[in-house]
């Protein structure tokens, strides 16, 4: 069973899939070589991007993810700030410390190659890893595969571990959710929760469910007090700062101030992001101000939220997120951005209800409905940048997940389509949708767009 802490992970931006896939897989690589015995026999290590990594890897900070990871830094630990200051060692030395104790030969225009043609077999964010020692042959190589939300695979390991913990209560689709929770009488929040406590102390559940959260608004903080422009050529002005001075002189009287603290909220997360600060993947970093947004409206405007109340948010989420990631993606790359933005409105609106007290069939009303009005989303950054359109759609995904959330709590019948007919629905979509609106920057708003 997929964990709670593997949906929400704690990473920086601007790419779960660009920035923190890739990250891992270059420390994985170089851990391998140490568990070889080859590292200290290594002068050079080359990365080849493929696919998706490659049409938009320089936006979205591939390769310094990649140098960062061969140093041994991990994306729930490197300090944004400070890496800066290690790339720019790298580059004006020519010497990278693989896990800062082996020191190679190291230039970035040699040895990080962008293969805009060609793809490896398993996924379009391929990425192969090849270490050479001082006389040209070759020490290790091994591909990896970034499939999304910051997952990894390498080459010959299955997409599931073969050993895994035993849960309580294990489930493979949305039927089997609502069936299991009919039959043990239990709100999915819990179902996630007893899952998660099988495979760790409940007190340490609930204490990283805690520091998630505190990220998650650490963020949003943060982005609603930073000024000035984003990095990248396309010279975009942060808002969340403007937008929230102006919100707070506003008349309280304004019925959809609501709403508009919402978009701020998601802005300022997703202008973090593109800024390589610390965000929450959740269920990517494309996407990562969606849920804290409405989690945060949650807190802000519902009578009567606490703390219990955000927990069941983010353990029923989860559960949604879950679902998509076992039975269909949340790789932009592979199904567009309705696997990220429509996931995440999904993931959210579900948990909106659940915060509320709302039933498990609510939870699944909410969760189908919201990705229903995403489907066919394609993913067309900008000059291959997270920044547009991505950075307003976390704001339109927050709000259509609130009104799923309505809408479903206030339906007293059934509904004709199945959350599991919507995630199948997704995924085939997904699979017709023609590969250059799938994060590469070939058509969509990032061909017609003039960047300058």
């Amino acid at each position: 069973m997929i964990s709670l802490f593997e949906i929400f992970k704690i990473g920086i931006g601007p790419s779960s899939s660009h920035t923190v896939g890739p990250m891992l897989a270059a420390k994985r690589f170089a851990r391998d070589l140490e568990a070889r015995s080859e590292l200290g026999r290594v002068s050079r290590v080359c990365v080849e991007l493929h696919g998706s990594l490659a049409h938009t890897g320089k936006g979205h900070g591939t390769d310094r993810a990649v140098m960062l990871g061969l140093c041994g830094e991990e994306p729930h630990i490197v300090n944004p700030i400070t890496s800066g200051v290690v790339l720019r060692k790298i580059r004006e030395t020519g010497t990278l410390e693989v896990l800062g104790e082996h020191a190679i030969a190291f230039s970035e225009s040699d040895d990080i190659i962008f293969h805009l043609e060609k793809q490896l077999p398993l996924h379009t964010n391929g990425m192969r890893f090849t270490s050479y020692k001082a006389d040209g042959e070759i020490a290790w190589a091994d591909n990896f595969y970034s499939i999304g939300g910051g997952f990894i695979l390498g080459e010959n390991e299955p997409a599931a571990p073969a050993a895994v913990t035993p849960v309580p209560h294990e489930f493979h689709n949305g039927d089997e959710l609502l069936r299991l929770g009919k039959q043990r009488e239990l709100p999915i929040w819990r179902v996630v929760l007893e899952n998660e406590c099988a495979m760790r102390p409940e007190s340490e559940v609930v204490s990283s469910i805690d520091r998630i959260w505190q990220t998650m608004n650490d963020c949003m903080e943060r982005g609603m007090t930073a000024i000035g422009t984003l990095p990248g050529h396309l010279n975009v002005r942060r808002r969340a700062e403007q937008m929230a001075s102006r919100l707070r002189t506003n008349l309280p009287s304004d019925p959809l101030a609501a709403l508009d603290w919402v978009s701020v909220y998601a802005i300022a997360v997703n202008e973090e992001n593109a800024a390589g600060g610390r965000v929450v993947t959740a269920p990517t970093n494309g996407a990562a101000g969606i849920i804290p947004a409405v989690a945060r409206y949650y807190r802000d405007f519902i009578p009567g939220a606490d703390r219990e109340g955000v927990h069941r948010f983010l353990l029923t989420a989860a559960a949604i997120g879950i679902l998509y990631k076992k039975n269909a993606s949340i790789s932009g790359a592979e199904v567009g951005c309705q696997g990220e933005v429509g996931v995440a409105a999904s993931m959210a609106a579900g948990g909106l209800v659940a915060a509320q007290g709302g039933t498990n069939a609510q939870v699944e009303h909410a969760a189908e409905m919201a990705m229903e009005h995403h489907l066919g989303m394609t993913c067309d950054p900008v000059g291959g940048l997270v920044q547009i359109p991505c950075i307003e759609r976390n704001a339109m995904g927050a709000v259509k997940a609130i009104n799923a959330s309505r809408i479903a709590m206030n339906e007293p019948d059934g509904h004709k389509v199945s959350l599991d007919q919507v995630i199948e629905t997704m995924y085939r979509t997904g699979l017709d949708m023609q590969s250059r609106y799938k994060e590469t920057s070939l058509a969509g708003l990032a061909l017609n767009i003039i960047e300058c």
